[in-house]
C-alpha cells in the first residue's frame, strides 16, 4: 500500500483526537444520559419551554457524539484493510480516504463555526500605537499581512478609510474582508499586536517594540436587527485625501458619522461618491453598534459573575519577534512557529486554527 495513503490515515486520525478533545466527547456521552434520565421524569413537561431547550440541547449533543464515533469507526476499518496490504483494494481505500477527508472537514467547519455571525464578512480596523513612525509602519506591515491572507484565500479586501502616517505607514485603515466565513476565520487576531525588530528608521540600528490594535467585527446586514436612528447621526462632509495628503478629488466626498448618543465615529472616503461614502459609513456603524451593544451585555455579566476580561493596551494577543531570533507566538494558544517572515506574508491559518481549537475547547 502506498506510503502516502497510510500518511493520510494517520492525519485523520490525529484530526480525530484532536476533535475528540475540541467537542469533549466523553463528558457529553455522560451528558447525554443524564438528559435522558431527566427527560423521563414525570414532571418533564411540565415547563414546556425547558423542554423544549433541552430537547434541542440533548439533539446537539448526539448529533457531535455520533458524527464522531462514525467518522472513527470508518477510520479504523481503513486502517485494518490497508495493514492487509491488498492492492487491489487500492483504488477503494483513495476513494475512501477522500471521502472521509471531505467529510471530516465539514464536521471540522460544523464545529468551529457556530457563532451568529461567523459566515459574514469581515470588518478589520488596525490603529497604530505609540511610537510614532515605529508604530505607523507596524500597522501598514500588518494591513499587508491580512491583505496577502485574503488574496490567498481569493477573498475581496475593499478600504473604506485610511490615515496615512506623517512619514510612513498607517495611523488607522479600516478595511472590508468579503469571503465566506470571513469573520468566523479572522475574529481571534482582534487585540493588540507586538513587534520587536531592529528598526530600519534607527540610523544606531537599536532594537525597537512597536505596538498595532486590531479590531475585528462582523458586516451586519441591515436585517441584523441593528435599527439606526437617524436622529442620532451627526453626518459631516470633507474632502478626501490620499498618501501624503494630496486630494484625490476637489468635492467634499469624504462622509464622518458620529453616533450621537454612544460617541461612536467612523469614516470612509475611498468611494468615488458622497452617497457611496455615506452607504459604507453606515455599514461600518452597524457593525460597531452591534460590538457596542454585545461589550455592554458582557458587563452586565461580569458584574453577575465577577469575571473580567479585557483587552489591554500591552496585554498583546501576538508577539512578532524578528530580532534577536526569528518567532510568532500566540500568547493565548502558546501556538509558535519560526517562519515569521511567512506570517507576515500571510500565512497565519495555523494561529487561526489553533485559537478556533480553543474557542471549541472551552465551549465543549
Amino acid at each position: 500500500m502506498e506510503k502516502e495513503e497510510r500518511k493520510k490515515v494517520k492525519l485523520l486520525s490525529q484530526d480525530l483526537e484532536e476533535l475528540r478533545d475540541v467537542l469533549s466527547i466523553e463528558k457529553k456521552r455522560q451528558e447525554t444520559v443524564e438528559l435522558q434520565k431527566k427527560m423521563s421524569a414525570p414532571s418533564f413537561w411540565s415547563d414546556r419551554e425547558k423542554a423544549k431547550e433541552l430537547i434541542e440541547k440533548l439533539k446537539d449533543i448526539k448529533n457531535d457524539v455520533e458524527t464522531w464515533d462514525e467518522l472513527k469507526k470508518e477510520v479504523e476499518e481503513i486502517k485494518e484493510i490497508i495493514l492487509l496490504e491488498d492492492e487491489s483494494y487500492q483504488k477503494e481505500i483513495a476513494k475512501e480516504i477522500k471521502r472521509l477527508e471531505e467529510k471530516l472537514k465539514e464536521f471540522k467547519i460544523k464545529v468551529f463555526f457556530q457563532g451568529r455571525f461567523d459566515e459574514a464578512n469581515a470588518i478589520l480596523e488596525i490603529n497604530a500605537g505609540a511610537g510614532g513612525t515605529e508604530a505607523c509602519d507596524w500597522a501598514e506591515m500588518l494591513f499587508r499581512m491580512y491583505f496577502r491572507w485574503a488574496e490567498n484565500k481569493k477573498f475581496k479586501l475593499e478600504v473604506a478609510n485610511e490615515v496615512r502616517g506623517e512619514e510612513v505607514g498607517i495611523k488607522n485603515i479600516t478595511f472590508f474582508i468579503q469571503g465566506r466565513r470571513a469573520y468566523g476565520l479572522l475574529k481571534g487576531e482582534k487585540g493588540v499586536h507586538r513587534l520587536v525588530r531592529i528598526s530600519p528608521f534607527d540610523a544606531n540600528r537599536r532594537r525597537h517594540t512597536s505596538f498595532a490594535s486590531v479590531d475585528v467585527i462582523p458586516e451586519i446586514k441591515e436585517e441584523g436587527g441593528i435599527e439606526i436612528n437617524p436622529d442620532d447621526l451627526k453626518i459631516e462632509t470633507y474632502r478626501a485625501s490620499g498618501h501624503g495628503g494630496q486630494h484625490v478629488n476637489v468635492t467634499d466626498s469624504a462622509v464622518r458619522i458620529t453616533h450621537i448618543p454612544t460617541g461612536i465615529t467612523v469614516s470612509c472616503q475611498n468611494e468615488r461618491s458622497q452617497y457611496q461614502n455615506k452607504q459604507i459609513a453606515l455599514k461600518i456603524l452597524r457593525a460597531k453598534l452591534f460590538e457596542f451593544k454585545e461589550q455592554e451585555r458582557k458587563k452586565e455579566l461580569e458584574k453577575l459573575y465577577g469575571e473580567k476580561k479585557r483587552i489591554e493596551w500591552g496585554n498583546q494577543v501576538r508577539s512578532y519577534v524578528l530580532y534577536p531570533y526569528l518567532l510568532v507566538k500566540d500568547h493565548r494558544t502558546e501556538f509558535q512557529t519560526s517562519n515569521a517572515k511567512e506570517v507576515l506574508d500571510g500565512d497565519i491559518d495555523g494561529f487561526i486554527y489553533e485559537y478556533l481549537k480553543k474557542q471549541g475547547i472551552n465551549r465543549g
